[in-house]
């Protein structure tokens, strides 16, 4: 038969080797969470600049229509340049397009414990 003290050491130490899972547990659940708001924040700004950039093409596409007197469908004509375009404070950056390849996520299976 066990004594007091060696009951209680013994149930202080499943305590706490249990809360230390537990807390591990928590700790990779917002790891997960931080990389996976971390990499959603990244595509978004990644799709602003590519949005920027399309638009700083077409900028400098219309400008040299304008210059060579054609319009919009590639024919000569008389353009009407009246008017008024706010002055672009982003200068137009040549890059090469890259295209990303989409991954689903794996589905989890209800029946496994994906917890660490």
């Amino acid at each position: 038969m066990i004594g007091k003290f060696e009951s209680n050491k013994d149930l202080i130490q499943e305590l706490t080797s249990s809360g230390a899972r537990h807390v591990g547990n928590i700790a990779g659940i917002i790891t997960g969470t931080v990389a996976e708001v971390t990499r959603e924040i990244g595509e978004w700004i990644t799709d602003a600049i590519e949005m920027n950039e399309a638009a700083a093409a077409a900028r400098k596409d219309a400008e040299a229509d304008r210059e060579s007197g054609l319009d919009a469908t590639g024919d000569a004509s008389i353009i009407d340049d009246t008017v008024d375009e706010a002055p672009s404070t982003t200068p137009f950056v040549d890059a090469e397009i890259v295209e990303t390849e989409l991954v689903d996520p794996e589905p989890v299976r209800p029946d496994t414990d994906d917890r660490r």
